[in-house]
């Protein structure tokens, strides 16, 4: 993790690059495998499960013996966690459902706006290097909460051809029952496309690697809505020196272990600190099962000492990370001023971890700089907003000449008329 001390602001876009590799390749390979899969279908997700040696299997539909099986597999303690967590999210996102208000912008004239679930939305679950079932809670819940008439699960299978079982018991606490052994960018194209196993969709959810990613953005361009653009995984600390060095590199390191291409990045005006960190991750990083993987993003990633506390925020809200976790006095107060994050961890009791796994709020967050435009998944994400309005004669003889005159003014003599129309018929 490299050290920058005091960075001129007219070289911060320089230190805040993402780890970038060359797109060429993954776009025209996932564009190829969109095409083989739209052209061949289910022998397309046969063929390639073959090709990237994972298990090749004829029945890709999850049975509900599986499903069955997958939760006695699952211990008690496990689902005991996964049940709190769900609990949580739960609890949470039911909250941002609101009801419908009728306004009366003039009299006669009523306008209101109601959500509408999204009819069919697939759900894309990693399952490769770790297993992600909280993305199902994370995604499925709030798909549920909407009122999504179908959720369709996308999942690559274990190398014995059988879906992770806690994978498959979140489906089940969920609600989700139709299930496809599929990984990778045919995942998603079987999702935009279809095939005799998968339902097509109208909107796509989940995170994935490089392949993945280049995958839901092809099929945006060709239709198919996704829930945002999507990289690997981020964090930023904020500290002082009234921070725990051993806090900090745990949080730094939860993300570096996502994969060699997530960063971490950690702002602090004292140098000391940050030192102490460095000998923090060494010792923490010796223990870890990925240390590989999180010493390559770590090789990916910057520490900044800066001046003073107004220059950090500065520098977090320009680095716009996908997690912020604030670790100094006042914490409250500084999040406050944070108008650039996914999502924000404040104060040195609640590690990003939390918001992974259990808090409530979704993990499923803009990453790449994107939080400078993009929200993190929620119920809303799930919904499509719908306008009405109706209006009485009153209201119609009101607002009249108001419509007439702006669209003749703009031209259209058509729009004039049908308010006209109206007018010289009663």
């Amino acid at each position: 993790m490299k050290i920058i001390s005091l960075p001129a602001r007219d070289q911060w876009k320089t230190y805040l690059k993402r780890p970038i590799e060359d797109q060429s390749h993954i776009l025209s390979t996932a564009k190829d495998i969109l095409e083989e899969v739209r052209m061949q279908g289910d022998d397309a997700l046969r063929s390639l499960a073959r090709k990237f040696h994972e298990p090749v299997l004829q029945d890709l539909m999850v049975s509900s013996e599986e499903i069955r099986q997958g939760e006695r597999e699952v211990t008690d303690h496990l689902k005991q966690s996964i049940q709190t967590a769900y609990k949580n999210i739960k609890a949470f996102h039911e909250k941002q459902v609101t009801p419908i208000e009728v306004i009366e912008t003039m009299p006669g004239i009523t306008c209101w706006r109601k959500s509408v679930g999204i009819e069919k939305v697939g759900l894309y679950i990693p399952g490769g290097t770790a297993p992600l079932f909280s993305t199902v809670l994370m995604l499925g819940i709030p798909a549920k909460i909407a009122g999504c008439r179908e959720v369709i699960m996308c999942t690559p299978p274990m190398k014995d051809g059988r879906v992770h079982p806690a994978i498959l018991y979140a489906a089940k606490l969920v609600g989700i029952t139709t299930i496809i052994k599929a990984g990778g960018a045919q995942a998603i194209a079987a999702m935009a496309f279809g095939t005799a196993s998968v339902p097509v969709v109208h909107k796509i959810f989940g995170p994935g690697n490089a392949y993945v990613t280049a995958a839901k953005q092809l099929v945006q361009m060709q239709g198919v809505a996704i829930d945002m653009p999507a990289g690997p995984s981020e964090v930023c600390v904020l500290a002082d020196e009234t921070s725990h060095a051993g806090y900090i590199a745990a949080d730094l390191l939860s993300q570096a272990e996502h994969g060699a291409d997530s960063q971490v990045m950690l702002v602090s005006c004292d140098a000391d600190l940050v030192q102490q960190v460095m000998v923090s991750l060494e010792q923490q990083l010796a223990a870890l099962p990925r240390k590989d993987l999180a010493r390559k993003a770590l090789d990916n990633s910057r520490a900044f000492i800066v001046s003073n506390r107004e220059e950090a925020i500065d520098l977090v809200n320009a680095y716009a990370p996908e997690h912020l976790v604030i670790c100094c006095s006042n914490a409250l107060q500084v999040a406050d001023q944070i108008i650039n994050a996914g999502s924000v961890f404040i104060g040195k009791f609640t590690p990003e971890s939390v918001g992974d796994y259990a808090s409530g709020t979704n993990h499923t967050l803009p990453t790449n700089g994107f939080s400078r435009a993009y929200s993190g998944v929620s119920v809303d994400s799930f919904v499509k907003k719908i306008t009405f309005q109706q209006l009485s004669e009153e209201g119609l003889n009101n607002i009249a000449p108001t419509v007439m005159s702006m669209a003749e003014a703009e031209g259209m003599v058509a729009h004039s008329n049908a308010v006209r129309i109206r007018l010289e018929s009663k």
